[in-house]
């Protein structure tokens, strides 16, 4: 079978990935914008803000969440010039607060030209990490793009040979 032709008005292809502090983002992130570089692609971020704890004092919970906003800006920010560095392109960046597995169907359910989630699994342990465990259970019957899972033992190099 022979490769489709790509046509000159279709739809370029965008890969979501999931923004958290993680040992095994790197590999996510640089697996999505190697498949982005090849394709002529996008890479989107998405980083959720877990919903505050009750805090007895109004101002505690404000000035918590407002932290909390702030971490989640700097993390994306740096994220995404570590995209730009190596696509050339700036990434589309989501920020949302509240439950992450929720929040993350949300976003692939709104963003229409989202294509493809790229997320990277923990090899620490038996346990390759909730979102994971989330997605190839319950979410897989609610997420409309396919889901690609990098290992977080890979190297560049290996994605490199991969992609």
């Amino acid at each position: 079978m022979g490769k489709k032709a790509k046509s000159k008005n279709a739809t370029p292809r965008v890969f979501l990935v999931v923004i958290d502090d993680s040992d095994e983002l790197h590999q996510a992130l640089y697996y999505a914008c190697r498949r982005a570089a090849n394709l002529d692609g996008h890479v989107a971020l998405m980083h959720c803000i877990p919903p505050a704890e009750f805090q007895h004092w109004a101002g505690v919970g404000e000035l918590m969440r407002d932290e909390a906003r702030t971490e989640a800006e700097n993390l994306l920010r740096v994220n995404s010039e570590y995209v730009h560095e190596l696509t050339g392109k700036t990434p589309m960046v989501y920020l949302r607060e509240g439950d992450p597995k929720t929040e993350l169907i949300n976003v692939i359910n709104e963003a229409s030209d989202i294509t493809m989630l790229i997320l990277g699994a923990s090899t620490d342990g038996e346990n390759t990490g909730p979102l994971i465990n989330y997605i190839t259970t319950k979410g897989a019957s609610v997420c409309r793009v396919p889901i690609t899972i990098v290992p977080g033992n890979l190297s560049d190099d290996d994605i490199d040979n991969i992609t």
